[in-house]
């Protein structure tokens, strides 16, 4: 058995071993994927595959994040198979999950706590999208959903669409957002537009647009906030 076998070495290096031990939060990147492919080669632990691993993404783990299961087949790890890499997506999906349940909200009363749960959501997408959020006469969420989904460069949202589903879920005010797959936070003069537009439109049903927000990996951009609503 080579000497880099896990099973070689103390028990409270092993990564489940030192899981159990002392807590997952004292293993490294490296030991916690570890755990999710089980195995390495012939000539390399299971650590040293995560090592390649995350190596190849340059230690980012929210660059890890964004790759579906043949973009990181494509990496060309040895010991990383369709298995490995179909569990390793699934566990980060989990985590990204987790963290949208963890900010989902039922009332908005501030920006930055509807800005939170939109970029839990979309902030890793790498292409745009366009959600919405239906409220009602008391800020609270009615109905969420993405209306439209375009390329890596933007997004086209029908205001026809957006508003049809204002009336069919009784909302009385909405909240826009996109994502910005760049990073830029800075609205485009098609965001703004977009906005305006979408604004005037809905004007004439009595509903409000509370905020339109940009979010990216870097944060997020309020057009209420800044005073352009």
């Amino acid at each position: 058995m080579p000497e880099s076998s896990i099973k070689n070495w103390a028990v409270d290096d092993r990564p489940r071993e030192k899981l159990l031990l002392k807590g997952y939060h004292v293993l490294s990147n490296a030991e916690l994927i570890a755990i999710l492919i089980n195995n390495g080669t012939k000539d390399k632990s299971a650590v040293d595959v995560s090592k390649s691993l995350l190596n190849a993404v340059d230690n980012d783990l929210q660059k890890l994040g964004k790759l579906s299961v043949k973009e990181i087949l494509k990496l060309k790890v040895k010991g990383i198979g369709e298995a490995k890499a179909i569990a390793i997506t699934a566990a980060l999906e989990l985590g990204l999950r987790r963290d949208v349940a963890a900010k989902k909200l039922d009332i908005v009363i501030h920006s930055r706590d509807v800005a939170a749960y939109l970029r839990a959501q979309f902030q890793y997408k790498q292409h745009e999208i366009f959600a919405v959020v239906y409220l009602n006469r008391a800020n609270k969420i009615k109905h969420s959903e993405i209306v439209s989904e375009g390329g890596i460069t933007g997004t086209v949202a029908d205001p026809r669409i957006i508003l049809k589903k204002a009336l069919e879920n009784d909302a009385t005010s909405i909240i826009l957002c996109h994502n910005h797959p760049s990073g830029s936070l800075k609205p485009s003069r098609a965001d703004e537009e977009l906005t305006k537009k979408i604004n005037e439109a809905a004007a004439y049903f009595d509903i409000k647009v509370l905020d339109h927000i940009i979010v990216s990996e870097d944060g997020y951009y309020s057009f209420a906030d800044e005073g352009l609503l």
